[in-house]
């Protein structure tokens, strides 16, 4: 069953339209990451689909609703956004910023309730920060604070998370480590999560659903091994490559060099 669902989206900017009727369903509990090379509309998309650019044309469903005609509180509830290289007041603690997760269900006459503080905490021991928890944000490691603002949308306690390149800037080992926490959480909560990679093996690796995007409009979208492809990565990326696939059936992609095109 769809969580999220887009009908025939167009964004245009300027004179150039980036989403050209795009399509798209995104199923309950599954890790969903949407690749494509540099201006293909994969931010874009992910903007759309989390209401903060209002498409030219089409519509998205949230669990059947109309995303255009729900509240932004009622979106906050159900719907986590984590976009490229967030920023923090630098003298922000962990716990702080953590617990402006919990904005979408507290109410202005009151302040946090008891349940807030459950939901805080148990979001600091899931994403292995209760003993960073007085530390200021801006004085951690970048997988650190990464890890900081999963933790915010955790404490949301959404049905859905979105993120943008959530790696970006981070070496391998924070990779890593933010690929494994997004994975525990979709496996153990049936958390469902969208989220846009330039790496195609992490994509390869995590996904239950690939969506492989081409100057505004899906090249492919399935398992990744039926879609990362020798055949994709040539007619999308402009690269030659071998897949192999490793003891868990899941493709490994290696780069062999450009095609003659792109020389």
């Amino acid at each position: 069953m769809p969580i999220m669902k887009a009908e025939e989206l167009v964004v245009n900017f300027d004179d150039k339209t980036v989403l050209k009727n795009l399509s798209l369903e995104i199923e309950e509990g599954k890790i969903v990451s949407i690749l494509g090379p540099n201006g293909s509309g994969k931010s874009t998309l992910l903007k759309v689909l989390s209401r903060n650019i209002k498409p030219d044309k089409g519509i998205i469903y949230l669990e059947d609703k109309n995303l255009a005609q729900i509240s932004g509180k009622m979106i906050a509830q159900q719907m986590a956004v984590l976009p490229q290289s967030p920023q923090a007041p630098s003298d922000l603690t962990v716990r702080d910023l953590v617990e402006f997760g919990r904005f979408p269900h507290q109410s202005w006459w009151r302040g946090k309730s008891e349940q807030d503080e459950v939901c805080v905490g148990w979001a600091l021991n899931q994403t292995g920060l209760a003993q960073m928890a007085d530390r200021v944000v801006s004085t951690l490691s970048g997988g650190e604070r990464q890890r900081v603002w999963i933790a915010m949308a955790l404490a949301q306690k959404p049905e859905i998370v979105l993120l943008d390149e959530p790696t970006t800037y981070l070496d391998i080992c924070h990779q890593l480590e933010i690929m494994e926490l997004l994975a525990t959480f979709n496996h153990e909560h049936k958390l469902t999560v969208v989220m846009v990679l330039h790496d195609i093996n992490h994509a390869a690796r995590y996904s239950d659903y690939v969506v492989i995007l081409q100057q505004g409009q899906i090249f492919a979208a399935g398992k990744p091994e039926d879609v990362i492809t020798e055949h994709t990565l040539r007619e999308v990326f402009g690269v030659e490559s071998e897949i192999i696939f490793d003891r868990a059936c899941k493709p490994v992609v290696m780069i062999q060099g450009l095609t003659s095109k792109k020389i």
